[in-house]
């Protein structure tokens, strides 16, 4: 008692109820199996790295670990927690825990390999216990390394670290490797619920659902959030859980998907604007976002759900676009991001034909008008027009359209019929001249200019910008190049575009260029086949192009007829 005031000796959460014996601890099932069965059988080897997320338990697990080989009492490979040494565990000189993140010097790991060849003290084995052992300097690895060639008998290491890249081969392979899970949602939740009853905490099934969201399968992460709020409240709910931590309820994302869904705009950017202006964290959103896209785009694989506006491509797509986001450092606001992200996937002329198509058996001439008002009020550079006279670049490298809603469809329903009969042909021409002279020094240079022209794509031509985000150049010649995209969908919808993004890329970097767009799948299966004929001796020469905008006028009426239920007759008379 000082100056009148008592100090309470108050235990943080994850540190009164961290785990005693194997018995007590939460998930990594198969880690705990093995460690007491080389226990029971007297199997312990020298050294040992456990490695994986924060929070998982392999400090926690690395000291029960140090107890069990040295209780006089083990049980099964567990702690009795009553002999001398389990006891006195904590102030036992045998035990040794050292921080690498703090003592990651040579001359720390130089007195550790001068004390290791004292015998323990009044214990069967010494440990050392390293965290963060990816921190220590390379001086320090090989310093280490000689001791762990040959450490004496009574010696046990057990290394841990969050990032398991960043030690040393030499060192890995001299030890016993084991890799520990993010913990399950259920598995937190459940230990939650005993810490709870054992506080006498009140809170709701909903509060833990989201801690154990919150926690992204750390078990300390879930324990200091409670603590947390805890000392706010005696009674613990979802609104107290989403306030703390600026996070967004289950609800309110299912309503943000199905207004993407429903291709609802006014509705996205409302539910959007309203989030950002409770203080939700654009990183949570997304990645809650990204739950639930992944949940539906399973539903449609599962054929549990129909394709509405959005495919399982788009799906897949926008999660990645928004991973992307994420991995980098954007000086932009956040949610200005997600905003353009999401509307790249919003009256685009891709979703409203999957879309008329799915509902072919409605009122088709209702379905025909629909369309060609929206491509009328569509304006944008991801319309799909066959040919580049159509197209007009200003000064601000904008794409505008000088064609009829009759013509933009007629043009359409052409290249569609081309891409069908043609583009597998038209690829494989442009890749095979891009194979004859390709060479690492084009597609170094080919890269850095790419890098330049999506840099001006992104303050002059956000919506063309959008679809070239996530590709890059994967191969080159003087004269041509392969662009790599993430899905197959992607693939398809450059390359209908190619006359656009060639003519805006000639004139940004002022080199003509002719291209062609695969999916990753298929630049693995092209880069496979170019291996194997390099391998037989087969040549690669220059083949000759087609004209990609040869009109076939005799088929655009049923292909008018299949997707709107209109024809070019009908068209005329509007």
């Amino acid at each position: 008692m000082i100056c009148g005031v008592k100090f309470m000796n108050y235990k943080v959460l994850y540190r009164k109820y961290r785990p005693k014996d194997f018995n007590d601890f939460v998930a990594q099932e198969y880690v705990v199996k093995t460690l007491r069965n080389a226990i029971i059988h007297n199997k312990i080897s020298h050294c040992y790295i456990f490695t994986g997320p924060r929070g998982t338990g392999k400090t926690s697990l690395a000291k029960i670990f140090a107890k069990s080989i040295n209780c006089q009492k083990s049980l099964e490979g567990n702690p009795c927690l009553s002999c001398p040494s389990c006891i006195n565990f904590k102030e036992n000189p045998d035990i040794v825990e050292i921080d690498a993140a703090s003592n990651n010097g040579v001359d720390e790991i130089r007195e550790l390999i001068n004390n290791v060849k004292l015998a323990p003290t009044s214990s069967k084995y010494k440990v050392y216990i390293i965290d963060e052992v990816h921190m220590l300097s390379q001086s320090a690895f090989n310093a280490l390394l000689l001791t762990l060639e040959e450490p004496p008998s009574h010696v046990v290491f057990i290394l841990a670290t969050t990032d398991i890249q960043n030690v040393p081969i030499t060192i890995l392979s001299r030890a016993q490797r084991f890799d520990f899970q993010r913990i399950r949602p259920e598995n937190i939740i459940k230990r939650l619920e005993f810490v709870c009853k054992e506080e006498n905490i009140d809170i709701s099934p909903e509060a833990l659902n989201e801690i154990a969201t919150l926690a992204d399968g750390g078990l300390r992460d879930a324990l200091s959030i409670l603590d947390q709020l805890s000392s706010q409240s005696d009674k613990i709910k979802l609104d107290l859980v989403l306030k703390t931590f600026g996070t967004v309820s289950l609800e309110q994302i299912s309503k943000l998907y199905t207004a993407i869904d429903e291709n609802d705009i006014t509705k996205v950017l409302e539910l959007l604007s309203s989030l950002k202006s409770i203080g939700i964290d654009s990183k949570i959103l997304m990645n809650k976002l990204a739950e639930e896209l992944k949940k539906n785009a399973l539903k449609i694989k599962l054929q549990e759900k129909s394709e509405n506006n959005l495919s399982f491509d788009n799906h897949l797509q926008l999660i990645l676009d928004m991973n992307m986001s994420l991995n980098k450092n954007l000086t932009l606001d956040s949610y200005m991001i997600l905003e353009m992200i999401i509307l790249k996937y919003m009256s685009n002329a891709d979703n409203v034909i999957s879309r008329e198509i799915s509902n072919k058996n409605s009122d088709q001439n209702d379905i025909s008008r629909e369309i060609i008002e929206e491509k009328e009020d569509n304006n944008i550079s991801r319309e799909i027009i066959s040919g580049s006279n159509d197209v007009n670049i200003n000064q601000n490298n904008e794409i505008k359209t000088n064609v009829s809603s009759k013509e933009r469809i007629t043009n359409f329903l052409s290249q569609k019929v081309i891409n069908e009969d043609q583009i597998e042909k038209f690829k494989a021409v442009r890749i095979n001249n891009c194979f004859v002279s390709a060479s690492k020094t084009y597609l170094d240079g080919l890269k850095l200019n790419w890098d330049l022209f999506l840099t001006h794509l992104k303050e002059d031509n956000d919506n063309l910008y959008m679809q070239l985000m996530d590709t890059k150049v994967v191969l080159a010649s003087e004269n041509y190049l392969v662009i790599q995209t993430i899905s197959s969908s992607s693939a398809a919808l450059l390359n209908t575009s190619l006359s656009i993004i060639e003519g805006l890329y000639e004139k940004i970097i002022e080199k003509p260029y002719k291209m062609v767009a695969l999916s990753s799948d298929e630049w693995k299966k092209s880069k496979e086949e170019y291996i194997k004929n390099k391998k037989n001796g087969v040549k690669y020469e220059l083949m000759p192009e087609e004209d990609m905008k040869i009109k076939i006028e005799d088929d655009i009426d049923k292909v008018a007829d299949s997707l709107f239920g209109i024809s070019l007759v009908e068209m005329e008379k509007e």
